[in-house]
């Protein structure tokens, strides 16, 4: 694994508002940018580990003393998405996503969140972190949030037409209920324990958690 660090942090161009590398533990991060996610460390003083792109949205200039991966601009994959790629080549099986959410480009957040789904079956732990919000996505299994009392949740399929889940420790608890891609019922429960627990039975989750 590079450098013997456990998380693989990928940092994309949309914007980031507020500084959350801020109590980074430098020692247990490896940082990827994928092209514009540059500038934004800049904004925020943080040097990268390397950077990944066609470099069509970066304003800053490419520097010299950081390793990059230069990509031709007709490809198949996003710039983020082959930065997560060469994230897994490196050994890492637990990614953080920055800047992954948010901007001009919708297609992009979708596809980011297209990115979190392939992290899933490759059987990563992920999150995408914009500001305020983390975002999860559990193909089966159990996640468990705690110390996020008074947090509103919400929970939809992603890339099936229903999941079968059940909550606790929610104002609006549920036991083996099916949420459908076609009605939004998941949308705006709320935590109301130290510790809650959201189990997926089938399907796949997209769990978006809001401070």
């Amino acid at each position: 694994m590079a450098e013997e660090r456990k998380i693989c942090a990928v940092v994309g161009a949309a914007p980031i508002a507020e500084n959350p590398f801020s109590d980074f533990d430098r020692n247990q991060r490896f940082i990827i940018c994928a092209d514009g996610g540059y500038d934004t460390l800049v904004k925020f003083g943080v040097v990268p580990d390397l950077l990944v792109g066609d470099f069509d949205s970066m304003q800053s200039e490419i520097p010299k003393s950081i390793r990059t991966i230069r990509l031709k601009r007709e490809k198949d994959d996003t710039d983020f998405f082959v930065a997560v790629k060469e994230g897994i080549r490196l050994g890492f099986r637990n990614f953080e996503l920055y800047g992954a959410l948010g901007g001009e480009r919708f297609d992009h957040s979708y596809a980011n969140l297209c990115v979190l789904q392939y992290l899933c079956t490759q059987g990563c732990r992920a999150f995408i972190s914009d500001g305020c919000r983390r975002v999860f996505l559990l193909c089966g299994g159990r996640i468990t949030i705690s110390g996020m009392r008074g947090a509103v949740l919400s929970v939809f399929p992603f890339g099936c037409a229903a999941c079968e889940v059940s909550y606790i420790g929610m104002k609006y608890p549920l036991e083996n209920a099916t949420l459908s891609s076609e009605i939004p019922l998941g949308v705006s429960n709320e935590i109301t324990e130290d510790t809650a627990q959201i189990t997926v039975h089938s399907g796949n989750a997209l769990i978006i958690v809001q401070k």
